[in-house]
């Protein structure tokens, strides 16, 4: 059990510059360790996402690294998803008769799915494996799931790549923080649009 603890502690406590080491032995697969690693992610929550992210900014560039990040962790939380779907049926059925208060939080899952899983997408810091496996027990729409992960982890892995990217040279490109704040609206927008078409009735 120590073992087990020692390598989730050494998880948690990666830092970028072993990260980016990381990757880089890897080069000689190509773009497919920055693909893989966000995907791992999802399934081991102990990896530093932002690390993560940062790395593969650092190296592929801003925004190579952003569609590696990007499309890795929406592969991810999507996997999360269907395996709780999938696997967790019944589960889904006992959580809610053993908790009975929690109905409310399913059916506001359910019936406001977009909103709240798209901003909960949108911040690093959210328990995004918890959400994943919540979703997947609900009776929340794939579509719906589908478009707000996707939307807000590009708002999330976006704003960390931006400011990752050679951060040296934020202060002399003031650009890229208007990127970001225009980013942050747009999504925000269409965020609200597929609320619309997509929630449930």
């Amino acid at each position: 059990m120590s073992q087990w603890q020692d390598w989730l502690h050494h998880l948690k406590t990666l830092d970028l510059e072993h990260m980016e080491r990381t990757l880089r032995s890897y080069s000689a697969y190509g773009p497919l360790p920055g693909l893989l690693m966000p995907i791992a992610e999802a399934l081991i929550p102990a990896l530093p996402l932002i690390v993560i992210v940062a790395a593969n900014a650092n190296i592929y560039g801003l925004w190579y690294g952003f569609l590696l990040s990007w499309i890795g962790a929406t592969i991810g939380a999507n996997i999360v998803f269907w395996l709780a779907r999938k696997l967790g049926r019944r589960l889904g059925g006992w959580f809610r008769r053993r908790f009975p208060k929690s109905q409310r939080f399913f059916d506001w899952v359910e019936h406001r799915g977009f909103t709240p899983l798209f901003l909960l997408a949108c911040f690093p810091f959210t328990p995004s494996a918890l959400i994943n496996i919540v979703a997947g027990l609900s009776k929340l729409p794939f579509q719906t799931f589908f478009f707000a992960t996707l939307l807000g982890k590009s708002v999330m892995i976006f704003s960390i790549s931006i400011v990752s990217a050679d951060i040296s040279s934020l202060g002399r490109q003031p650009w890229r923080i208007f990127v970001l704040i225009t980013v942050l609206a747009v999504m925000w927008f269409l965020g609200k649009q597929l609320e619309r078409k997509y929630a449930l009735k």
